[in-house]
């Protein structure tokens, strides 16, 4: 579905060749043939590792458009649908292609790490493979353009929120199942895609199960679905899966406090109107009754695990993000509090980060300063997220859909997943 980055080869101009018929009237036998120049078309390819910026792939500003799914009913054949559709697309902020570069910088980092990742390689190796390529494709540029939010690299039991902090040395194993779970923005359109690998086939069930119940989330969501028949469809699915490890069976279970999300702009969890999506049924009151809507963009997110289904927060946290509600007026004692709260408004704004982002940035010494701003409730942080029950294996599978007036498009889709 991915359209080609560039011709492989040269195309010569026939009529820029030379002739070796004269014109007898007007031609000399002794006369030298004066040779033209070949025009080549120059064509540029995506390197490797990925560093060519998608700019310079995608000269015109289109990009490739993801999988598009009707809705049921079909709503293609509207006119009014598709005369919204078409004002959408003419909006001077172009949501469309922003969210279109971003999925794209997504599949070829992706495509990439997939290759190249392998047991031995240090958890910060794999973080700055993926983030190197991220920012270098993106064409990195303040908050007009980069990374959307720490890499997650949560092994086994760890079902989110692990990326290395400076200074890890923690090794990628054999017998691991790896979580890979990166954004990347552009103009703040965030697009939030994941994917599980493992490297023996103990696990195959556990992947295979969630990434089916990812793909019936997708299927599920739409124009006007309520969230909870979304989480029916979803841990049904799920829960229909065993996988067997040393002659024991394990059923595999959603992740019942783990859920898909709207996004908005600068804001991966929606912002103050955001939406959750359910991998779990819903009972009685509980039961999320909100619909989704036109123009919505989602993150449609499962979470399977083979342990006790629910994850508590446990380990060093990594994962931070400014508050969206700053009061107007707080009081920080500490003058380095008060420089590092200007430095990440002014290099992620409401984005989430790592600590390795401030070491990217120029920070330094900045833990105690860190530790004051998530006291006084001004950035929040976001420990790993593990499923305690001893031997639990965890995995995760992600795309990003947009609810387009005539059909929704998961921008995220690829040959991969």
């Amino acid at each position: 579905m991915t359209a080609e980055i560039a011709e492989q080869v040269d195309r010569l101009d026939l009529s820029d060749q030379d002739s070796d018929l004269g014109d007898p009237e007007t031609t000399k036998p002794d006369a030298k043939k004066k040779k033209k120049k070949k025009n080549k078309k120059k064509t540029t390819v995506q390197s490797s590792p990925p560093r060519v910026g998608l700019s310079k792939l995608f000269k015109n500003g289109v990009y490739p458009v993801g999988e598009e799914v009707e809705y049921s009913p079909s709503r293609m054949s509207s006119e009014e649908a598709r005369e919204r559709e078409r004002l959408a697309q003419g909006d001077p902020t172009d949501n469309y292609q922003n969210i279109r570069k971003a999925a794209e910088v997504h599949r070829q980092v992706r495509r990439y790490a997939r290759e190249n990742i392998k047991p031995g390689m240090t958890m910060t190796e794999i973080a700055e493979m993926i983030e190197n390529g991220t920012r270098a494709l993106v064409e990195e540029n303040g908050l007009e353009s980069g990374i959307g939010f720490p890499t997650g690299l949560s092994v086994n039991e760890v079902a989110a929120h692990y990326t290395p902090n400076a200074g890890d040395t923690k090794v990628l194993q054999q017998n691991d199942v790896l979580k890979v779970d990166f954004g990347v923005h552009v103009n703040g359109r965030i697009v939030d895609s994941a994917f599980t690998m493992n490297f023996e086939p103990t696990w195959d069930r556990l992947l295979e199960a969630v990434k089916d119940a990812t793909n019936t989330g997708i299927r599920e969501a739409g124009i006007d679905v309520r969230m909870c028949d979304i989480g029916d469809a979803i841990q049904e699915v799920m829960e229909s899966y065993e996988v067997e490890v040393g002659g024991k069976t394990h059923q595999v279970k959603s992740i019942s406090n783990l859920n898909g999300h709207s996004i908005g702009p600068y804001c991966i969890h929606g912002g103050d109107k955001g939406k959750t999506v359910p991998i779990v049924k819903q009972f009685g009151s509980d039961r999320d009754e909100t619909k989704m809507e036109e123009g919505e963009y989602f993150a449609i997110e499962t979470f399977g695990s083979t342990g006790r289904g629910r994850v508590i927060e446990d380990g060093v946290c990594s994962h931070y993000a400014l508050s969206t509600h700053l009061p107007e007026r707080y009081t920080l004692h500490h003058q380095t509090a008060k420089t590092l709260l200007k430095s990440i408004q002014r290099n992620f704004g409401t984005l989430p980060f790592c600590r390795r982002y401030l070491d990217h940035a120029g920070e330094k010494n900045y833990l105690l300063a860190l530790n004051t701003l998530v006291k006084e409730r001004l950035v929040h942080d976001y420990p790993p997220l593990v499923d305690p029950q001893p031997g639990a294996m965890t995995a995760q599978y992600e795309h990003t859909i947009f609810l387009r007036p005539t059909c929704k498009e998961v921008v995220t889709r690829g040959d991969d997943y």
